[in-house]
């Protein structure tokens, strides 16, 4: 008997997934069965690369690109729309799009007002829209999951910048009302990386990532599909869990 749910028949919305940890997600999704959105924000290309080698790709509109910028909710809203014309429903929801800048910690001049703007739209005001806009949906799946992408410097106040880690220390505590309002139709489930060998982190180098998986119990470093299989697990797996974080960061908050 399998174990876990199939996805056959679910439509997941997937936002920041032209590379990284939603691209990941998307692909796992795909593979499990699922029609896949592919939110992006400026890389349209890459966005229609991901859905080209999604799983179930060759049948004509069964996965689609479609672009989610953070900081307009009415596009965000227009989305939530098309989705229910052309997929007529959703189902999984992955808010894994983000943004964030290196600034020094003791830096405090160097964290300016328009760069702390910019990661708490990103981080914050984004992916509440974006649930806000799809919730009526996912509600009417009476199974819809949100999981949204954390990090570990939520707990730890580390991370690439101060304001980083407190705009994903915000969506934590979003996510845990978020998940006492939207059930019993809907999970909402945190899923928090420590440090991922992705781009995601403009000027962080192989030398600091090398560095960091060195410095974790497991002593291994954190992969975007690692991350992604534990996106799929809240979805098909962890079926009574809700409001709670998930870590997958090697150890590295002990």
């Amino acid at each position: 008997m399998a174990i876990g749910k199939d996805l056959a028949g679910k439509v997941a919305i997937v936002t920041g997934a032209s590379s990284g940890i939603g691209a990941a997600s998307a692909r796992l999704f795909a593979e499990a069965g699922a029609r896949v959105v592919v939110g992006y924000n400026r890389g349209v290309e890459r966005a229609n690369a991901v859905v080209a080698s999604l799983a179930g790709a060759g049948q004509a509109g069964f996965h689609r690109a479609m672009r989610l910028p953070l900081e307009d909710t009415a596009q965000i809203r227009q989305v939530a729309a098309a989705v229910r014309e052309e997929f007529g429903r959703a189902d999984i929801l992955v808010n894994s799009a983000g943004f964030t800048r290196m600034v020094a910690h003791h830096d405090l001049e160097a964290l300016d007002d328009d760069l702390i703007d910019q990661v708490l739209t990103a981080n914050v005001r984004g992916p509440f829209a974006t649930i806000r806009a799809f919730a009526p949906l996912l509600k009417a799946s009476g199974d819809g999951v949100i999981v949204n992408i954390s990090s570990g410097a939520a707990q730890s106040g580390t991370g690439s910048s101060i304001i980083y880690g407190a705009s994903k220390a915000a969506l934590n505590t979003m996510s845990m009302a978020l998940a006492r309002v939207l059930g019993p139709e809907i999970r909402v489930v945190v899923v928090a990386p420590g440090m991922v060998h992705t781009d995601f982190v403009p000027g962080r180098t192989e030398e600091m990532m090398a560095k960091a998986a060195l410095a974790t119990p497991l002593k291994r470093a954190i992969e975007a599909k690692d991350v992604a299989l534990a996106v799929l697990s809240c979805v098909t797996h962890l079926t009574h869990t809700t409001g709670s974080i998930i870590s997958v960061d090697a150890g590295r908050h002990l």
